[in-house]
């Protein structure tokens, strides 16, 4: 498949510039700590002992340090939303960078686990160097005690040492829980062992007290390499002293002063910011909101409509869940499918039945006594667990009002961003540049689309009403054709003209898009499965027609 260069510029383009500067940020602090230890003069006597398992050891640290500071910041929800809301202070490019947080939290996690190895690798080479090269004209440089002192005991009986196994298997653990396969089937162990970040954070800076590696601090009176007063006889040979005669002899002995530990400068603004929005963050979620309709809808969805004070969102953004009932630690991310509006105060989201949480929160929901019921009325609400909500949150589906053309493709479940995009559509919000949405639909089963059949036809007579018809163009898919019945309904009759069978060609859809929008940029939102995502994702980087640039934009959670 040919790529345009202007449609890969146009998704891919930032993201490698941000890609390529922190690399080069990397890579710039690697080789100048690295060449730090090798050639600088404080660090003569120590390199003299440990060889480059000295240098790779700070320059692995000075990179674990920058990523360190780093990871935090794409966890910044509040600030992240803030700044994709201020469209005066980021553009839309700006905005579209801020969706791939996530992506970028995961390369400084990488970064730090392979960096952390190389690190662990190159401090037991110097513990080892430590124990073999023991200095006897050094004393206060000695790591070791003696001679030939087991390294594990140096490594059990010093800070640095007991702090930096704690470090490795909290990062371990970490790093295992992080796994994709992990998250699916137990998403709890995950979220219990990424809080561990705390722990690990509060032991990275208080890691290098202790003072292993030391630097000479008399250069000057003490340059290295000099000849002592009292420099041993196994260090001087008889012609090679008459050589050096004349050399510069040392004016005093020479004096080593550990590091100052410097890892609380890197991590301590960042670490501030994040406490500093989690605080906020508890404050602002700390009320518990007043559960006004619970819906149960055809394959295992519920639909959940909510009233909170003060609370107001903008359609595609997402919020957190919290139920102490199923568990107080636990949160989970779901987008909003209603917006709340000077009319209507509710909102509401839609999440289906799949892991554990779900189950127990639906069991709360709906007891087995009254699963046969479908709507709550809200006079039974005191018997709703109590629920906090966390939010909102900016997710990519923001922008789809931010083009002229916007083209939204949702797989099964991963209609609910849309879904509160077509609910502004119709209420009436104004004030957005978008002259034409396309929205495609593929399930599985054709009982989903009655999650959102009323929605649907409702904006399709409005838009009728309007003499609008084209505004917006909905497509139907239905993917499996065993035991297939159609939407009967007379109320649902606009959608049976719109309902297909099988999968969308996306090339064809893509080249009538592409015609009937030249010269145009269109956004293209995805949230479905990854077969889906890949196909969107490769066709809005390939050659379209003649001057329309598809700019994809992808759904993810942070």
């Amino acid at each position: 498949m040919v790529v345009a260069v202007r449609s890969w510029v146009a998704n891919e383009g930032g993201k490698h510039l941000v890609l390529m500067l922190w690399l080069g940020a990397n890579t710039w602090l690697f080789t100048k700590t690295f060449l730090l230890y090798f050639t600088g003069q404080q660090y003569h006597y120590l390199y003299k002992m440990l060889g480059l398992g000295l240098c790779i050891s700070r320059a692995s640290a000075s990179v674990l340090n920058l990523n360190c500071s780093l990871v935090l910041l794409p966890m910044c929800r509040s600030l992240l939303t803030f700044v994709r809301g201020t469209h005066t202070v980021s553009s839309r490019k700006t905005r579209r960078l801020l969706d791939k947080s996530k992506t970028f939290h995961v390369a400084c996690g990488v970064a730090i686990c392979i960096f952390s190895v190389v690190h662990v690798s190159a401090h037991l080479v110097n513990v080892i160097n430590f124990s073999v090269s023991y200095s006897d004209d050094f004393p206060a440089l000695n790591l070791a005690r003696y001679r030939g002192e087991d390294p594990k005991l140096i490594i059990l009986t010093t800070v640095p040492g007991v702090t930096g196994v704690v470090l490795v298997l909290i990062l371990f653990l970490m790093f295992m829980s992080s796994s994709y396969c992990v998250r699916v089937s137990n998403y709890e162990i995950f979220w219990y062992t990424h809080n561990l970040f705390i722990v690990f954070y509060v032991i990275l800076m208080v890691h290098m007290v202790g003072g292993a590696l030391k630097y000479q601090t008399n250069i000057v009176d003490h340059p290295p390499g000099c000849i002592r007063a009292n420099q041993s006889s196994t260090e001087q040979q008889g012609e090679e002293l008459e050589q050096r005669d004349d050399e510069e002899r040392c004016r005093e002995e020479a004096y080593f002063q550990p590091h100052t530990p410097q890892t609380w400068l890197w991590v301590s603004g960042p670490l501030c910011l994040y406490c500093a929005e989690r605080l906020f963050r508890y404050i602002r979620s700390s009320d518990p909101v007043t559960i006004v309709t619970v819906v149960r809808h055809p394959c295992d969805v519920i639909e959940l409509r909510m009233l909170k004070k003060s609370f107001k969102a903008r359609p595609g953004q997402y919020v957190v869940l919290n139920c102490p009932g199923v568990s107080s630690f636990e949160n989970h991310p779901f987008t909003l499918t209603m917006c709340p509006t000077e009319n209507k105060e509710t909102f509401g989201i839609h999440l289906r039945v799949v892991g554990d949480w779900t189950e127990r929160f639906t069991q709360l929901l709906l007891p087995e006594s009254r699963l046969d019921l479908e709507i709550l009325p809200m006079v039974q609400q005191r018997r709703y667990p109590k629920l906090y909500v966390d939010g909102p949150f900016g997710s990519p589906s923001e922008e789809v009002f931010n083009y002229d053309v916007s083209l939204c493709v949702a797989g099964g479940i991963g209609v609910t961003p849309f879904a509160c995009v077509l609910h502004a559509l119709l209420d009436g919000w104004t004030g957005f540049r978008l002259q034409r949405l396309y929205f495609v639909w593929v399930c599985r089963e054709l009982q989903s689309f009655y999650w959102f059949a009323e929605l649907l036809c409702a904006l399709h007579h409005k838009l009728w009403k309007e003499n609008r018809p084209d505004y917006f163009n909905l497509k139907l898919y239905v993917s499996q054709t065993e035991n297939l019945q159609s939407m009967s309904e007379e109320k649902y009759r606009p959608l049976t003209s719109r309902l297909l069978v099988g999968r969308p060609r996306w090339k064809l859809l893509f080249d009538e898009i592409g015609k009937t929008n030249k010269h145009k940029r269109v956004g293209v939102f995805c949230c479905g499965p990854k077969g889906i995502s890949k196909s969107l994702h490769r066709l809005c980087n390939s050659a379209r027609s003649p001057g329309t640039t598809f700019e994809f934009n992808k759904e993810s959670f942070s």
